[in-house]
């Protein structure tokens, strides 16, 4: 029995990796790669194996990072089910949908550049003289349905008649709606064939809303083998979800392989108690300089867990009342996902909201907001408010859009409430907003590029560790050591090389025999 790694290894992103047994290969994830646009288009396009080998899909949680590819499963003919819980499988609807038309968007706006370019070229009166504005206008003209919807047809008719290179998208919403077909979502602790003489168990990984920790059992030439997957492990003491599972079946205790993320394996968060008095304490200055509070967020996870405690918060009169401006339609149809699976909240949801007629994620101040001209209203709104945006790392999305309006004032405050990828623009405004408060506001503010334009960063910039939802290295070493299961070995995956290495090194400590792995390996599972 073997296990490759293909993704997420010694990185964050692109989680895949494949169990081979005598008869069977199940793939655990199947993630997308982010950061470097033309390094991560590389990466996405490549699969590492031919889809049709597989026999079925473990997916631990919908986070495009580990689900992101598998429409490319679809489109390659992949003939297998994907396992999953049934959160996981509700959020997916939104969420593949949702990278489809990204992937479709983007190809036909390289497209549009590339067809705008040649015609430019062609059609140019004076050799080297650029082309007066009325003549850009009249390409534009014909590029352009209603001077803002690209006319797809007409600029994929003029790439084939001109043989322009023209691209493709990864993977269509024809592809996305292919793979949802073969989803199948079960409960946890339920046992689910997934082969010849092979299951999954799904437990809480307390990560996000239907993450799962995957046991996988498996007989291979004559002996029993038993791998753990964690997916990504959550916090402990958070709100709405469950805490990751630490008492497993009888069955699944003994575990020969325990493949492990280790994303903040060198890091610890702020506890999970200071999270409301932090948001507190930046809600009461922004609102004192008459600012405006930005949020890039996870629509996933992360914006139904900040609407949560701004609830608290308001019920319990202890910030300004803002208005909450939730400006993603994926969010706002995810957090629909959340309010339809009450049977997963923890006790303390239900005891807060729930048993008081509430729903967690609705109050007065908040506001869903869905057109594209609402979204662009708001962008203008002086007046102080709060703006909870995709996409999470700043990559794209409308919150680039708020952050150009809004980035060059002081009085605003950028809240960064979750992992930020290297490479990504929500890295730098992490890396240099945090540099620029720690020198005490001295000097020019740093500039940052983004929308093809430099904007100095005079926003405050705060971040709030305590929203993260993946566990730190202490509440990793909690999982290891206060669960019933006793590993025989771990493999880490899911972590800058840097933090891997350094929580690789923490466990030797502790005499833990670990491997870190390099991105194509495989193992023995002995």
């Amino acid at each position: 029995m073997h296990i490759a790694f293909y993704g997420a290894v010694r990185e964050v992103t692109g989680s895949m990796h494949l169990i081979t047994t005598e008869h069977d290969r199940v793939l655990l994830d199947c993630g997308m790669f982010q950061g470097r646009r033309r390094e991560a288009a590389e990466k996405n396009k490549v699969m590492p194996f031919d889809p049709k080998i597989l026999t079925n899909v473990v997916l631990s949680h919908a986070h495009i990072d580990h689900s992101g590819r598998l429409p490319l499963l679809a489109k390659h003919d992949y003939a297998g089910r994907i396992i999953c819980t049934r959160a996981t499988a509700a959020a997916c609807e939104y969420l593949l949908l949702d990278a489809a038309h990204i992937q479709e968007s983007d190809a036909n706006y390289l497209n549009y550049k590339t067809v705008r370019s040649a015609l430019s070229k062609m059609g140019s009166s004076k050799k080297g003289k650029k082309h007066s504005k009325k003549e850009a206008a009249e390409i534009k003209n014909i590029l352009k349905k209603n001077r803002h919807r690209l006319d797809v047809a007409a600029i994929n008719e003029l790439i084939d008649r001109h043989h322009l290179a023209g691209v493709s998208a990864l993977y269509t919403t024809d592809d996305a709606q292919q793979a949802l077909t073969a989803f199948d979502g079960y409960p946890y602790r339920h046992p689910v064939s997934i082969g010849r003489e092979m299951t999954c168990t799904l437990y809480d990984a307390g990560h996000i809303l239907g993450s799962a920790l995957s046991m996988i059992r498996a007989r291979d030439n004559g002996r029993d083998y038993t791998i753990c997957y964690t997916g990504d492990i959550g916090r402990f003491d958070k709100p709405i979800i469950k805490d990751p599972t630490l008492e497993f079946g009888e069955a699944d205790r003994q575990v020969d392989l325990l493949v492990m993320e280790s994303t903040y394996g060198d890091r610890l968060h702020e506890p999970v108690v200071d999270l409301k008095p932090r948001l507190k304490e930046v809600l009461v200055d922004t609102y004192d300089r008459g600012g405006t509070i930005m949020i890039p967020s996870f629509a996933f996870g992360r914006t139904q867990e900040l609407l949560y405690v701004l609830h608290e918060l308001y019920n319990e009169n202890e910030v300004p009342r803002f208005p909450v401006y939730v400006d993603s339609p994926l969010a706002t149809k995810l957090t629909r996902v959340f309010a339809e699976h009450p049977e997963v909240y923890d006790e303390e949801t239900h005891a807060t909201f729930l048993q008081n007629s509430q729903n967690p994620f609705q109050f007065k101040q908040i506001h869903f907001v869905g057109s594209v001209e609402e979204s662009m209203a708001l962008n203008r709104d002086q007046t102080p408010h709060i703006v909870v945006s995709a996409s999470g790392m700043c990559e794209a999305g409308r919150i680039l859009h708020h952050l150009r309006h809004k980035i060059h004032d002081s009085k605003n405050t950028i809240v960064i409430v979750g992992y930020m990828a290297q490479h990504t623009l929500g890295r730098r405004l992490l890396e240099q907003g945090l540099a620029y408060e720690e020198s005490g506001r001295k000097g020019k503010a740093p500039l940052v590029k983004f929308m093809n334009k430099e904007y100095p960063l005079k926003a405050r910039v705060v971040r709030l560790g305590g929203f993260s939802a993946h566990a730190d290295k202490s509440e990793m070493i909690r999982f290891i050591k206060e669960s019933n299961l006793n590993v025989k070995k771990i493999a880490l995956v899911h972590g800058e090389e840097d933090q891997t290495l350094a929580f690789a090194a923490a466990l030797k400590k502790e005499n833990y025999p670990v491997v870190v792995p390099q991105r194509g390996e495989s193992i023995e599972i002995k």
